[in-house]
């Protein structure tokens, strides 16, 4: 089988997966009063699921907020780590829309 073929449904699930912060708070280590705090300050955002009011993340925010933690825990400031992390993603995003010819 072929890259291609095992890529596209990984990259699917992706797409689809849609966490709860008490998961997100597990996976990466961040207290969810912490994650909340970055996202009244705009740093990641909650998937609006219209299903009360848990606070549900896409893998997308959970990688950012992967990626802030080690900034932070690396010495930069909240905003620092903020503004490089969104940074890192927008040259990663602008390199696969020229492979994908878009």
């Amino acid at each position: 089988m072929s890259d291609d073929c095992q890529s596209s449904p990984d990259l699917e699930l992706v797409r689809k997966l849609i966490v709860g912060i008490g998961e997100v708070s597990e996976i990466t280590g961040v207290p969810q009063r912490q994650i909340r705090y970055w996202e009244e300050k705009g740093f990641i955002a909650s998937v609006d699921s219209g299903e009360g009011t848990i606070r549900r993340y896409n893998f997308l925010n959970i990688k950012k907020i992967m990626l802030i933690k080690e900034l932070l825990d690396d010495g930069f400031t909240l905003a620092a780590a903020a503004k490089k992390v969104d940074t890192r993603i927008k040259t990663l995003d602008d390199a696969f829309r020229k492979l994908s010819g878009r």
